[in-house]
């Protein structure tokens, strides 16, 4: 699912259980529920990252967003690996925040 759209075509229930932290490797950008303060709202001004190109959704289902602060195209992250977004067709495509799916989302 990328992007916004003007209808609903399927709706799948999203599962929620507890996430715990881990040590993080070199180089490797982490978030989890149990430090999840509301999300990431820019990546490049806590992780000092200018933009988020691939990632390995370890538990839970996360938006996310073109444009800091939750703004801009979102797309849909369920637990895998997305190892590049433009072989998934998100030519020029960047993101900048992310926010797990909650039921208060």
């Amino acid at each position: 699912m990328m992007g916004m759209r003007d209808c609903i075509k399927s709706c799948r229930m999203i599962p929620m259980r507890p996430v715990q932290d881990e040590d993080l490797r070199e180089g490797e950008l982490r978030w989890s529920e149990s430090r999840d303060d509301g999300g990431c709202d820019n990546i490049m001004d806590r992780y000092r990252m200018n933009e988020c190109q691939s990632c390995n959704v370890m538990d839970g289902h996360w938006l996310m967003y073109e444009q800091p602060q939750f703004r801009g195209k979102m797309m849909y992250m369920r637990p895998g690996e997305y190892r590049n977004f433009r072989d998934m067709g998100m030519s020029g495509q960047r993101f900048m925040s992310m926010r797990r799916i909650t039921d208060s989302c």
